[in-house]
């Protein structure tokens, strides 16, 4: 693309009434992120020269998660057009062209950014350049109109406002703008409110700037990138698409989904080369996964590390802070959270691993747990290289298990066990030969009593087992 200085402004000022939440509609999350931040990673990587958000003067969270990126803010609401005017204020002094946005269009390609910048400086370089883009249903969408001959854009009409002739078109205005910054303040002065709601629309643009001389133009883009969120259909429609980009790119990076519809990916899941991944199988924000590695179904994976060759589930969950290293084994129904599982060490049953390290080759009993928190503060174990931690055991930190230490099952460890040695905790066990034949026998008199004292009107007496 020809370099030149450009700016973006993004709008995001919008109430969202039609979502129905407290949230404002730009912080609803698309794969992990507020849908704001995904169409700011698309400008950024067209390496925008400014970049300025218009939010509402209540909408402070939007402002937070933007940051660094300067807001202004859009008082009244009065229409795209009056965003615009005010965004104005950020890019005083600046020259070149200036994009308009919107942030609950998070799907936008870099490739049509591109496309609408390139025909803005191409001859004969029009003053404002439109993205259109044609739906199955046109429906409501604003219509351009294109001159047959030249092919320019002659006009923006609104679909309550087209003839018969006009609502057949089919190339619709998506409302994304690149404008020549030079003229631009010209334009926006002479825009007027003088219609059924009062505001200023963005798309007079096109009417003043062929009033002025200067030529109008339009490019394409696809229908499924600029579907803009309004409600919270349109939010789960925008969630499928990116998740099947998503799934799309871990299987060209070399990855196999084996059900890849139920596979959930975030926007910064990294998965590696030669990983399989089962059904149902969800990734919160901060995962990442080496070659080799096979998580089976259902696992819940999030702020994870988990290294070359390591398996995972099924039905397992790894919080943030889990590091498993390469050769691991993590098996069903075993949590580890802020944690690190060494080397060819297994937690295969059951078990729940917080604050914690796993040495290499250790391996960890089903049902064991690590009782990491007393209430007030956390702390630590430490299991050391080969050491064996039978079922059902209770880590009591801070503890250190070491290196080639066993742990019998059942055991309650609360202070440190040496190299080597055996720590067991468990009661002394009674036998009492046949005593469980004549329990049954009794209880089987007592039922037979019970129930003859029912019969015959006297209350059942319990047995005070």
């Amino acid at each position: 693309m020809t370099k030149n200085k450009t700016a973006a402004i993004v709008l995001a000022a919008g109430l969202g009434t039609r979502m129905k939440s407290t949230l404002p509609k730009v912080m609803h999350p698309i794969a992990g992120r507020p849908m704001i931040r995904h169409l700011l990673d698309t400008l950024r990587r067209v390496e925008m020269d400014r970049i300025v958000v218009v939010v509402g003067p209540d909408q402070q969270e939007i402002a937070d998660a933007v940051a660094p990126i300067p807001c202004v803010v859009q008082h009244e609401r009065l229409g795209t057009g009056d965003a615009v005017k005010a965004a104005m204020s950020a890019l005083k002094g600046f020259q070149g062209d200036v994009l308009v946005v919107f942030g609950d269009t998070p799907l936008i390609a870099r490739e049509t950014i591109f496309a609408m910048l390139e025909r803005r400086r191409a001859a004969p370089r029009p003053a404002v350049v439109v993205l259109g883009f044609e739906p199955d249903d046109p429906g409501a969408y604003g219509r351009l109109v294109i001159d047959p001959e030249d092919g320019r854009l002659e006009a923006i009409v609104e679909a309550k406002d087209a003839t018969a002739e006009q609502r057949d078109i089919g190339l619709c205005n998506s409302g994304l703008m690149a404008v020549d910054g030079a003229v631009l303040p010209q334009l926006l002065s002479r825009l007027s409110n003088s219609n059924a709601k009062g505001e200023y629309y963005l798309t007079d643009l096109v009417a003043l700037a062929r009033e002025d001389g200067f030529s109008c133009a339009w490019v394409e883009g696809e229908e499924q990138e600029l579907i803009g969120v309004n409600t919270r259909v349109d939010l789960a429609m925008v969630e499928t698409l990116a998740q099947d980009a998503l799934r799309t790119r871990a299987m060209e990076g070399g990855a196999t989904l084996l059900d890849p519809s139920t596979v959930w990916l975030c926007h910064d899941t990294k998965i590696g080369r030669d990983v399989t991944i089962g059904p149902s199988v969800f990734f919160g924000p901060g995962a990442r996964v080496g070659d080799g590695v096979v998580i089976k179904g259902f696992c819940h994976i999030e702020g994870a590390h988990i290294a070359e060759n390591a398996t995972v589930g099924p039905f397992a969950r790894l919080r943030p802070g889990a590091v498993l290293d390469e050769d691991s084994h993590v098996g069903n129904f075993v949590e580890i959270k802020n944690a690190t599982v060494e080397s060819g060490a297994k937690v295969n049953h059951l078990s729940y691993i917080g604050d914690a390290r796993v040495g290499a080759g250790a391996n960890v009993g089903a049902g064991t747990i690590t009782c990491n928190y007393n209430g007030f503060t956390k702390a630590r174990t430490d299991i050391g290289a080969g050491a064996f931690i039978g079922s059902n055991s209770a880590l009591v930190a801070p503890v250190r298990i070491g290196a080639g230490a066993l742990v019998g099952a059942g055991s309650t460890i609360g202070e440190d066990v040496p190299d080597d040695a055996i720590a067991v905790t468990r009661a002394a066990v009674k036998i009492v030969p046949g005593g469980a034949a004549r329990y049954r026998e009794r209880q089987r008199d007592l039922k037979a009593r019970a129930g003859e004292e029912t019969t015959s009107g006297t209350p059942a007496k319990g047995n005070g087992a």
